[in-house]
């Protein structure tokens, strides 16, 4: 049967990329297709109940359906993809790394206020809870390079997203969150050389995160001041 992939995607989200990361280290076919999530067409609120990105249609010869939320995109993809394994086969191993997954999403929770905020106690708040997580994932990590040792997974498609903001954070202000985190450092590193995470996101990707932290009078742009 064949089957077609489009992807419904925003240039910045982090959740996206982890799709598009999954989709390349794979080496499946997709068509991307970006959209403005501040003027969101009427056909994508007809496809994503949310209204969020990323949102996945596969189209076969029968039907066409459109997953949404970015670990189902993922989780389908794994199932039903050839290529490597981004999962571990063993179930208990393949659980405790779906629970870092949500581990990331945390993350990304906590980031969201430090990059939105004009409050210097919130950002400092959301600072020191982004400094204790990773300190959490510092503990977790084995001998790398990847989080689960030679074999790149889904939870290196989560974090990888989420080590880029640091790429333009780095550049305004020293936040210090990964200062005694030597596993934590050395694992940023090596997910940045992965060509599926370089091309994740567009050579544009610093300069709209750039004005995304503008739009919102960010505190952190004024640490750069």
């Amino acid at each position: 049967m064949t089957t077609s992939l489009k992807l419904i995607s925003h240039k910045l989200c982090p959740y996206v990329q982890r799709a598009v990361i999954a989709l390349k280290e794979k080496g499946v076919p997709f068509e991307r297709i970006d959209i403005d999530l501040a003027n969101k067409p009427d056909w994508f609120l007809k496809l994503s109940p949310l209204g969020k990105v990323p949102v996945l249609v596969v189209t076969t010869e029968k039907s066409e359906v459109a997953l949404f939320e970015s670990n189902v995109i993922c989780e389908y993809i794994e199932e039903t993809q050839g290529g490597v394994r981004l999962h571990p086969a063993e179930a208990l191993e393949r659980a405790e790394h779906r629970a870092w997954m949500e581990f990331g999403s945390a993350i990304l929770g906590d980031l969201w206020g430090l990059e939105t905020t004009t409050d210097p106690a919130t950002f400092e708040n959301k600072r020191q809870a982004l400094a204790a997580k990773f300190a959490r994932v510092e503990a977790a990590l084995g001998a790398g390079p990847y989080f689960a040792g030679e074999a790149f997974s889904l939870v290196d498609a989560v974090f990888a997203p989420i080590f880029r903001y640091f790429d333009v954070f780095d550049e305004l202000a020293e936040l210090g969150i990964f200062k005694e985190l030597q596993k934590v450092r050395t694992w940023r590193a090596e997910l940045a050389r992965r060509p599926s995470v370089r091309s994740a996101v567009g050579a544009d990707y610093p300069q709209l995160l750039r004005a995304f932290l503008a739009r919102h009078d960010a505190h952190l742009l004024k640490l750069a001041a």
